[in-house]
């Protein structure tokens, strides 16, 4: 089974995140978790938060491995000889950006294949975004995140 790359700001990693990478680790030998340094998205956490916080949450995930990069996915695929990049698609808004994005990385790279997963019914409308904006409101995120990213998002929000 080739190598399999799950990229992604992760800001912060929620539940549906790890729902989706748990997925990819039943169906591939090795994923490869790999937390985005640089942004256009203008992260909320620095990257050593965000990368701490994914090493976290997924520490007893068996299979896969989490790691940073900086540069374009499918050159960091090509360098980790990962035949495989994982999307998750929560949303039919989703499918427009990720198709497009999946699109430009065969342009780029064709050796490397997208492959998107469905994350769980419970996860389906989940997004880091909405997560942040919820808990800046004050709102309870038990049922969204990991223990620890509720408490880095509380102690965040409190500043």
């Amino acid at each position: 089974m080739p190598k399999a790359l799950c990229p992604g700001t992760f800001d912060p990693i929620t539940n549906g995140h790890i729902d989706i990478i748990k997925r990819a680790a039943s169906i591939f030998d090795e994923v490869i978790v790999a937390v985005a340094k640089n942004s256009f998205k203008n992260p909320l956490f620095a990257f050593p938060e965000r990368f701490a916080l994914a090493k976290n949450a997924l520490k007893d995930v068996k299979g896969i491995k989490v790691v940073s990069f900086d540069g374009l996915v499918v050159d960091f695929a090509r360098k980790n000889n990962a035949k495989v990049i994982i999307r998750g698609l929560r949303m039919l808004s989703d499918f427009e950006y990720e198709f497009q994005m999946a699109l430009t990385n065969r342009s780029l790279d064709p050796g490397v294949e997208t492959i998107f997963l469905m994350p769980h019914p419970q996860y389906s409308y989940i997004s880091s975004r909405l997560i942040k904006e919820a808990g800046s409101l004050g709102a309870e995120l038990k049922q969204f995140l990991p223990v620890a990213v509720q408490k880095a998002l509380a102690k965040r929000m409190r500043k």
